[in-house]
Formats: structure tokens, sequence, C-alpha cells
């Protein structure tokens, strides 16, 4: 795929539905491969210069994705800033790109996270590839939440693999192999079910619709035309997928080992924007391309978020490591999300999608402050930490601002996503939005207990020569602190650019569901039999 964007980029200046000229999506992945490209020319030698590439290209990046932004229509529910030029014809396959309400908010995180990350990065050995592995990571990511074709979509899905394995493996802490190794036999155990579903959606959508052969999703959504089996059996193939790479629960246990081993900038990145991948997933590819097997499996899609949200909490209650008690809590946050998508309400799933967001950065900021504190300490262990406000309460203040986030206080970010989460479950699912509303307050049990022991009382040891926050840190950890602010107090805009694609997505869900009626094998081959015989025409 990217040979093809590079060796005909012209053939991508598609009309788009904004009327933009220039192609902006395409962009969004070019930019960072181009930037991967020149890493990877720079002499060896020159070490001073490969952080400066990867921070210039992905501040490029996160500028294109602000345009993208300001650009964008909040009135229009389809698709936006369309790209779709065929790619491989004879198998169906086309470079088929867009943005909607959302999906806008994931790719503009995206662009926001990779810089900060990236900022935030310590490299101890061998700097170009690992600032070149960021960059390919921040591509594949890019792509997977425009993508509009199911093989485009599959083929970035994947590409993300590649970069995190190789980040954790080689720049990461303790068993860091094994943990790499786990997170990547763990996501293609999942991909393996995604194909065969992809494969097996694009015929069976042939014989079912009599067209041609396609994996262009909006085509496929659009036209409805598999058996009701087919379509449980591949939701099926596909909830496999995403639900290893949310994690939800019982596939979850790659999470707490890659979070604990990977580097700072791969915490970061793998909590903000790659959960998201199967989360984001769940929208697109089950409740817009598959509804009524999405509202078939909606009961067991959120028995398991709920289990997640109460079994997450508890198990970072548990962890002596400050690091992995995030990554715990990362479960829980993450079965939040479930909950509010398979409430298949309009409150909901625009909980959901926010939820998306503000998890990305209050626990992205939250990975990078657990890593400064690893930097100056040398140790996660939270009994070996104690006093850090009294030495560093500028640290301390920001680490507060960062956790009551997480906990969902009122006028911080995470409030209003959860608030929209738990309102739109109690009105789709009333009994599953009073089992998880008591995941909030296991959530301020397992960080206000945490805080109290890193941060209260009198330093000892090592603990009493612990460095402030610098200037520099504090120029990165910033962006996150406002933005959590500001969707804290004024969720508006992102939910005013959102709603009309949810609303458009729950109307669809809706049509399908209440005016359906099963439709078996046996009758799609005998429509089938009796189109080859002519009986049909007229």
């Amino acid at each position: 795929m990217i040979a093809q964007l590079i060796s005909n980029p012209g053939g991508l200046l598609a009309a788009s539905s904004n009327g933009a000229a220039f192609p902006l999506l395409p962009a969004l992945v070019l930019v960072p491969v181009a930037g991967a490209v020149v890493i990877g020319l720079i002499p060896s030698r020159r070490t001073d210069l490969f952080k400066l590439v990867a921070v210039l290209t992905s501040v490029a990046t996160g500028a294109l994705s602000l345009y993208l932004l300001a650009e964008f229509d909040r009135s229009d529910p389809g698709f936006q800033f369309v790209v779709d030029r065929e790619w491989i014809g004879d198998l169906g396959i086309s470079m088929h790109l867009g943005v909607d309400g959302i999906s806008l908010f994931l790719i503009v995180m995206t662009g926001i996270i990779f810089p900060i990350a990236v900022l935030c990065a310590r490299v101890d050995h061998d700097p170009k590839p690992y600032y070149g592995w960021l960059m390919v990571l921040m591509a594949g990511s890019m792509g997977v939440f425009m993508a509009l074709d199911l093989v485009v979509f599959f083929a970035m899905f994947e590409v993300v693999l590649v970069p995190m394995y190789f980040l954790i493996g080689m720049w990461g802490h303790g068993d860091r192999v094994y943990s790499a190794l786990k997170f990547f036999l763990y996501t293609m155990f999942g991909s393996a079910f995604m194909l065969v579903a992809i494969v097996a959606l694009a015929v069976l959508h042939q014989r079912g619709a009599g067209g041609q052969l396609t994996f262009d999703l909006v085509q496929i959504a659009q036209d409805q035309a598999l058996s009701t089996a087919a379509a449980r059996w591949i939701f099926a193939g596909f909830a496999i997928a995403f639900a290893i790479k949310v994690p939800m629960f019982p596939v979850h246990t790659w999470l707490p080992d890659a979070h604990t081993e990977a580097p700072t900038a791969g915490s970061v990145i793998l909590a903000a924007v790659m959960l998201k991948l199967g989360t984001y997933g769940f929208v697109r590819f089950g409740l817009y391309l598959l509804p009524e097997a999405a509202h078939w499996a909606a009961p067991v899609m959120m028995t398991l978020g709920v289990i997640g949200i109460i079994y997450g909490a508890i198990a970072a209650a548990m962890q002596t490591d400050l690091k992995r008690l995030v990554a715990y809590s990362s479960v829980a946050h993450l079965g939040f999300i479930v909950l509010g998508t398979f409430s298949l309400t309009v409150q909901g799933i625009e909980g959901g999608v926010l939820q998306m967001v503000n998890h990305g950065l209050s626990t992205g900021a939250l990975f990078i402050l657990v890593g400064w504190i690893y930097e100056r300490r040398h140790t996660r262990a939270i009994a070996e930490l104690n006093g850090l406000q009294k030495v560093a309460p500028i640290f301390a203040a920001v680490f507060t601002v960062v956790m009551m986030s997480s906990i969902g206080l009122p006028g911080l970010n995470g409030f209003v996503g959860e608030y929209l989460t738990l309102v739109g479950a109690f009105a789709g699912a009333r009994w599953w939005g009073v089992v998880a509303a008591t995941g909030v307050i296991l959530a301020a049990l397992y960080l206000l207990w945490a805080y109290q022991r890193v941060f209260h009382g009198t330093p000892t040891g090592d603990n009493t020569t612990f460095r402030e926050m610098r200037f520099s840190e504090g120029l990165v950890i910033a962006p996150l602190v406002a933005l959590i602010v500001f969707l804290g107090v004024y969720p508006g805009p992102v939910l005013e650019r959102m709603e009309p694609s949810v609303r458009a997505l729950v109307e669809h869900v809706d049509r399908e569901v209440e005016g359906f009626t099963p439709v078996t094998v046996g009758e799609v081959r005998a429509a089938e039999a009796a189109g080859a015989n002519g009986e049909g025409e007229g």
C-alpha cells in the first residue's frame, strides 16, 4: 500500500466531500513514512539528528491533523475528505479513505500524542531504529482510523504490530523479550480470525448482492446482503481480534506485561493510541458493518465489559508496581468504552468515543509521569517511594490533576466520558450500568491509595533528593494537562462534531434491527439460483 501511495500520489488527488484539492488523508500517512525514510538515510554517527527529524515529522503530522479538525464540517454525518481510488481492481480492493465525527478526534489525538511521546523519549542505545520505528507506528495508526476498505484496514492494523514489537523487545525493561513476544503472538492470533472474517465477508457479500467482489466498507454496510448466521459468525471473527487488541477480559493478560516492560514512549502510545484500534474497530466494523449481529452479541459484550471494569479495578488495587497499576487501570477504563458502545444508544456511543480520547490523554500522561519517576528513582515499587510531594510539589500537583482525571472527577475530562457512557448504559442496559457504576468507586480507591503511599508522608532515603519537574518537562506535559481541563469544562466542540455521525450510526443499527427478518443460507442460495435461471427478471 505504501509503495502504491508513493509511486502514484497524483492518483490520490480525488475530490473530497469538502472540496479539498490537497490529499490530506494520504498526507497523514505519508509524512511519517517520509520521516522514517529520512531517519534511515541519515548516517548512524549523526545521533543528534534522529530525534530532531522525528520531532519535526510528528509535529508536521500533528499540524495536519489539526488542519483536518479545522476544516471538518460539523453538520455532515457522513465521511469527509474522501479518497477513493482503485488499487487492485481484479480483487475489488481500493484505496478508500475517509473521516467522520467518530474517527476525527482519534486522528487528532494520534497527531497530538506522538510528538509528546517522541519528546519525552529517553534512548540509551540505537536511537536510529528507535525513532524510525516510532514514525512507522504513527503512519500505521493514522491509516487504521481512516481506512474504509477492509484490506487497507487490515494492512494498517498489522503494520503497527511490528514497530511496537521492536520498541518493547529492544528498548524495554526487565523481561522485555518475553513481553514483546507475548504481545505479538496474542495480537497475531486475533488478526488471523479477522483475516478469515474479512475474506468471508467479501465473498458472501458478492454472492448475496450479486455484484462484483469488493472490500469496500461503505458498500457492504449499505447492502447488508449476508445471511443471519453468516453475519454473526463474521462478527465473532472481528470480535475476537478487537477484544484482544482492546484488550477485554479474559484476553487481557498481554497488556500488563507489555506496558510494564515497554519504554516510556512505547507505553504512552500503546495506551493512548493502539488500544483504541480495538474499541474503534467495534464501532466501525461491528455496529456499522454488522448491525444485527452487534445487537445480537450486545449482552455478551457488555457483560465482558463490566467484568473488565470490576476486575481491572481490583487487580490494579493489588499491584505493587506503579506502572503495572496504571496498566490494569486501562483494563477498567476500556471496559467503560465497550459498555457504552454496545449500549447502542447515542449517549453511550458518544461517551465511548469520547472516553477513547480521554483515556488516551489521561493514561498517556500518567505513563509519562511514571516514566519520569523511574528515571529519577530507578524503581517503580510503590513501597520504595514516599513523601515525593514535599520535595517536588509541582510534580505532585501535575500528577494529582492527571490522576483525578483518570478517576473521573467532575471538571476534568474523564468525568464527561464516563458520565455519558453510564447514561447510555442506563437507557439501553440498566443493570449493566448499575454494576459498572461501582467501577468509579473502585477507581478512586486504587488511585488515591497509590497516590497516598507515593506522595504523602515524610521522604526517606533517595526520595529526599527526588528532582522537581524541570521546565522542559513541564512544556511536554502541559498540552495534555490543558486538554484534560478543557475537555472537562467545555466538551461541547468535541460532542457537536461527533454527534451527527453517532446519531446516523444509531439510526443505521435501529433501522437494520427493526426491519430484521432472519435470512438463512438456503434462502440466499435459492435467490442466487433463481437469478441464474432468469426467474427474478422483470
